[in-house]
Formats: C-alpha cells, sequence, structure tokens
C-alpha cells in the first residue's frame, strides 16, 4: 500500500470505532438475520459491502462531490432510499410466516436478499458524504497517487465492516432459530423486523440532510 503505516494504523483504528457503532446498515441485517436466518444476514452483509465498493468507486471517481455540491441531487436520492426501506418493511409485514418457514428450510431467495443489501447501501446517500469527507483525511500527499490511496482506504474499509456486518448477522440469525419453531415469536420475529426496517426509512427520511 501507498499508506505509511502510521497512517494505517490510525486509520484502521477509527474505522473499526466507526464500525461498532450499530447504523442503518446494520439494523437492516439484523432484520434479514432475525426474519429469514444466518444465511440471509450473511449474504445481506455481503451485499452492503457491494454497495460499499461502488461508493468507494464513487468517492474514488469524484462523484461523491457532485453529490455533496448538489441539494437536489442529495434530496432525490435520499428519499429514494427511504421509501425503499419502508417497502422492505411493508413487504415483510405482509408476508406472513411463509418467508420464516421457507428461511427455516434454506428456500429463501439468497440473490433478492444480495441485490436488496446492495439498493439499500447504495440508496443512503449519507454513505457517500461519509466517505467523502472520511477517506481524505489519511491521505498523504507527499507520497503521491491520492486516487489510489482514496481507494486502498476505501476497501479496506469495505472489508472491515463486511466483516463486522457478518458478525452481527451470525449472532442475530443464531438467536433467531431458536425462536423460529413458535408461532407467536415468529410473528414478533415478523413484527421487529418489518417495523424495524419501516423506522429506518422513516428515521432517514426526517433526518437532517448533512447530518451521518
Amino acid at each position: 500500500m501507498l499508506i505509511s503505516h502510521s497512517s494505517l494504523l490510525l486509520f484502521v483504528t477509527g474505522a473499526a470505532i466507526l464500525l461498532a457503532i450499530p447504523g442503518p446498515a446494520i439494523m437492516y441485517i439484523l432484520s434479514r438475520s432475525i426474519g429469514q436466518g444466518r444465511a440471509a444476514g450473511l449474504v445481506s452483509a455481503m451485499g452492503i459491502a457491494t454497495g460499499t465498493l461502488f461508493h468507494v468507486a464513487a468517492a474514488t471517481l469524484g462523484l461523491s462531490a457532485l453529490l455533496a455540491s448538489s441539494a437536489l441531487a442529495f434530496q432525490f436520492v435520499k428519499y429514494l432510499g427511504a421509501a425503499y426501506l419502508i417497502y422492505l418493511g411493508i413487504r415483510v409485514l405482509r408476508g406472513g410466516d411463509t418467508q420464516m418457514l421457507e428461511a427455516a428450510k434454506g428456500e429463501q431467495r439468497l440473490a433478492r436478499v444480495f441485490a436488496q443489501g446492495v439498493l439499500v447501501n447504495l440508496l443512503n446517500p449519507k454513505t457517500a458524504l461519509f466517505f467523502l469527507a472520511f477517506l481524505p483525511q489519511f491521505v498523504e500527499p507527499a507520497r503521491g497517487h491520492a486516487t489510489w490511496q482514496i481507494f486502498e482506504l476505501g476497501v479496506l474499509f469495505a472489508l472491515m465492516g463486511w466483516g463486522s456486518d457478518s458478525i452481527w448477522a451470525l449472532a442475530a440469525g443464531t438467536l433467531a432459530e431458536r425462536f423460529r419453531s413458535s408461532a407467536r415469536l415468529r410473528r414478533a420475529q415478523r413484527s421487529v423486523s418489518g417495523g424495524a426496517l419501516i423506522a429506518l426509512g422513516l428515521a432517514s427520511a426526517f433526518s437532517g440532510t448533512r447530518s451521518k
């Protein structure tokens, strides 16, 4: 890597602290793990990580700066993402027990879960602004190739995020499997998962446009 060891250590420390704080991605992964099991949670984490890589590419190419400078573009992406989360939550609430029982049999459509994870992260403009603000803090212009340094740091953050999100998915999925045999708890799981997605969408829609 082009980054010095001291800057790399600072970056990894800062990234680890930020990743330990539950955010929208973790909330989404928890809802999938609780509602559909560990496999769905792990695939959701992969989808979130893939979406993160798109944001890394955008930051590297300067598209995040364009999004940050355009209030209209920011608002459009923000509300589109919020609406998508609410839509997912409503689908979970209306899905009945079928989705959970299919998850127990390993029949969940993991490709769709993966795609939804990618979209959830892609439609979060705050992620783009986060990379725009966070990654340059650790770039060392004296070493040259600042664009490549931003790319390296972004990929490293995505990999760290994938690891931490997978741990959340495994933990939530393991707990959920213990209670999936109970009809009452299945209803509770569905209500919590769907309600969390809807609340997350509403919180995203009504949050400040420049807050993380």
